[in-house]
């Protein structure tokens, strides 16, 4: 499967979690690099399973904008399996909608973050908890029949029953998937800042884990499958694009900061909107580093990536996948994290044919997936 990411760094303002790229929105400049990465699109030359436009935010572009970018896609890749836009709830209009579903989009991830307006200005969001009800309903009542949001839990002073309230309120949505992310304190970032002045203190480990294991348990008992780590979603509705990533197949990434990973080779686009412009104009490769991995570096990432799934890895599948015997390669791992409880063996006739993360290994998964790599 080949996916294609497309980045749009332009916000309305910037979140003060975010460490992605993004920049202030300015038409002119949003007008320029849609018609660089619309030539881009134009020369790629080959179909994509799934495509995924993120942020940033999208949706803050201008409606003849939006059609420039889909026109030039639906151009090349047909009916991809799935085609995906990020947007936020305050530039989510009627007209904008009706130009995602004309030219093919069937996913609308929604940027919610929170359905609780003291915790929306305190992580820099710029719309209400009322306005992020209407952007789903308004996409609903537009023909959008795969919804996602994204949620974040565990902020400095929130409580488990306020958290226990945003669920419930999700559930209550015409939502399929469901993105639960706990607050990272990312350098860059304006929350970084205030906690190293400690104007902030950060929740505890103990609540954050409590909070997490209770969207596991609440979505699962409403018909949301935990199928990965940070994501739930309802049956048939799971992000094909990201379960492109999880099991590290190829996909091309267009735009300032953007990844690629193609043939064994991962490539960095440069994050500068204006660099990156002048550099595709010039038929010069816009990237900041290019890294050829190692066969037995691509195995051991796949490893990494493939275990935060709920089906973890099947031993076929990863031979077939990567080439390497995942038993003789991660082993002695394997061994250490089923003693400490953290993972567990699956069987296929009776017979050992994989591993999982268990029900405590999903709250250790960051440091089970460094110990693969």
């Amino acid at each position: 499967m080949n996916s294609l990411y497309i980045h749009i760094p332009f916000c309305a303002k910037k979140c003060f979690y975010c460490d992605f790229y993004s920049i202030g929105y300015k038409k002119n400049l949003a007008a320029k690099l849609i018609s660089t990465l619309s030539r881009q699109i134009g020369a790629a030359n080959m179909y994509f399973d799934t495509i995924y436009i993120g942020g940033g935010t999208p949706s803050i572009l201008e409606p003849q904008l939006l059609e420039k970018l889909l026109k030039s896609i639906k151009n090349i890749s047909g009916k991809p399996k799935e085609f995906t836009i990020e947007a936020n709830p305050e530039s989510i209009t009627n007209q904008k909608l009706s130009l995602f579903l004309k030219y093919g989009i069937n996913r609308l991830s929604i940027g919610i973050q929170s359905f609780n307006d003291r915790k929306l200005a305190r992580l820099g969001r710029i719309h209400s908890t009322q306005k992020a009800i209407d952007s789903i309903y308004m996409a609903w009542q537009n023909g959008f029949t795969n919804i996602s949001v994204d949620l974040i839990f565990g902020i400095w002073e929130e409580t488990l029953n306020e958290w226990k309230t945003e669920l419930k309120m999700a559930i209550s949505l015409p939502i399929k998937h469901i993105s639960c992310y706990s607050l990272s304190y990312e350098k860059r970032t304006k929350l970084f800042t205030l906690l190293k002045n400690k104007k902030i203190k950060p929740q505890d480990d103990e609540i954050i884990a409590e909070m997490y294991e209770y969207a596991g348990d609440y979505l699962e008992k409403n018909k949301f499958i935990h199928y990965e780590i940070s994501n739930f979603a309802k049956a048939g509705f799971e992000c094909l694009h990201n379960i492109n990533y999880w099991q590290n197949n190829s996909y091309v990434g267009l735009g300032p900061s953007a990844v690629s990973y193609q043939r064994g080779v991962r490539a960095k686009n440069m994050a500068d909107v204006l660099k990156y412009i002048k550099m595709v104009e010039n038929k010069l490769p816009a990237i900041v580093y290019k890294e050829k991995i190692s066969p037995e570096k691509q195995a051991r990432e796949t490893a990494a990536i493939k275990i935060r799934t709920l089906e973890g890895i099947d031993f076929t599948w990863f031979k077939k996948r990567t080439g390497f015997d995942f038993v003789n390669l991660e082993g002695k791992n394997v061994t250490l994290l089923s003693r400490q409880g953290l993972l567990q063996y699956k069987k296929t006739n009776k017979k050992i044919s994989g591993v999982a993360l268990t029900k405590k290994g999903f709250l250790f998964c960051d440091s089970i997936s460094a110990q693969f790599l």
